[in-house]
């Protein structure tokens, strides 16, 4: 796949199993090593080493740092202490969605934003054109390489390699400047799989040899190299969001059951003024999970209809892996989002039918 990006991961890829790549928004990475099934059973039981080097991260820093975030972000980044990240994202004057992100607080002037691959230029385009005051942008996606170790062996696992207290690590929290396998790392307690798990920021340089030990340190535990695959499903099941699917510039944070994240009430940001409309005159469509009553999988972009006319579509939809059912993501006219409601999917040109049901699909046991 000529012109396509590469982790700095790429060469090693075929070291396991029989990896399939392919062209994910300008970079080629692997969809599978041993099975999709086999990847996102492995997290869910033990766990899963994945390669999200694609992933983009900017340095955002200055005095007015904290003010430019409050402004360019939904969600209130005055309440970050050091060391702790949110879950958040950049609307357009409209409400519709720039990306969702992280956003990690270093210190009072120093901050580290995740973006999505595919919206690295994009994003930075748009944080450059909301500069204000003293602030300076950095992307240093391409120096950056990202780690993600998930399932409930994760802890365990990593544990052998770096004397940071994980234990005391609490979700969304995450330890600067230590070390991992002898490697300078920022640790996350932070994930996209719907398990407990770790991300590790580290150099580009040092990523096929952190890697490799992680890979060394899970094989009594049953770690496995995962791919896109498993990502896509894992997270489909716990009902995170991917933008091009369930979050784009025509579809609201409100649209997308993510109000919990949108602080309307932290003072003015892009996009508040829409999404107050939209709240106070009710989300004209909504983010639902559906059940398969008739035979058939519901995949992105499929149609969904109620009382015989087009009501929305579906956003992602498979064959759970955990449990074995054809669900979906949709998003329909809200009128028809109550849990029970009988819908519609068009697939292969037939309307099967389908019912809405609660969503997220899967949340892990605490242990």
């Amino acid at each position: 796949m000529s012109g396509l990006k590469r982790t700095p991961l790429f060469p090693i890829y075929k070291q396991y199993g029989a990896p399939r790549v392919i062209d994910f928004g300008g970079w080629e990475l692997p969809v599978q090593f041993y099975g999709i099934q086999k990847e996102h059973e492995a997290v869910r039981q033990r766990a899963g080493l994945f390669d999200v080097s694609h992933m983009g991260e900017v340095m955002v820093t200055g005095r007015d740092a904290l003010t430019y975030l409050q402004n360019l972000t939904v969600n209130d980044v005055s309440k970050l202490m050091d060391g702790q990240a949110q879950y958040s994202l950049m609307c357009y004057e409209d409400g519709g969605v720039v990306d969702d992100l992280l956003v990690y607080r270093l210190s009072q002037e120093r901050f580290m934003l995740v973006i999505n691959a595919s919206n690295i230029e994009k994003d930075v385009e748009w944080m450059q054109q909301q500069l204000t005051g003293d602030v300076t942008l950095d992307n240093i996606s391409e120096q950056t390489a990202l780690l993600a170790i998930q399932g409930p062996a994760a802890e365990k696992i990593l544990g052998k390699l770096t004397s940071a207290p994980l234990k005391e690590l609490k979700g969304f929290s995450f330890i600067s400047d230590t070390v991992v396998g002898g490697f300078k790392a920022l640790v996350s307690r932070t994930g996209y799989t719907g398990e407990d798990g770790f991300e590790l920021y580290i150099n580009s340089s040092d990523a096929q040899a952190l890697w490799e030990q992680i890979m060394e340190a899970g094989e009594e535990q049953g770690l496995m190299a995962a791919g896109l695959g498993a990502r896509d499903t894992l997270r489909f099941e716990a009902k995170l969001p991917l933008y091009g699917q369930e979050l784009s510039a025509g579809i609201s944070p409100l649209e997308a059951s993510l109000g919990f994240f949108v602080k309307l009430d932290k003072g003015d940001f892009i996009g508040r003024a829409a999404l107050v409309k939209q709240k106070e005159e009710g989300v004209p469509r909504k983010l639902v999970g559906i059940e398969m009553i008739d035979r058939g999988i519901p995949r992105s972009h499929y149609p969904v209809y109620a009382d015989g006319k087009l009501v929305g579509e579906v956003t992602t939809g498979t064959q759970s892996p955990t449990l074995k059912q054809n669900l979906g993501l949709a998003l329909i006219d809200t009128e028809y989002s109550k849990l029970g409601t009988e819908v519609w999917v068009e697939i292969r040109e037939k309307q099967l039918k389908a019912v809405v049901v609660k969503a997220p699909f899967y949340k892990r046991e605490m242990r």
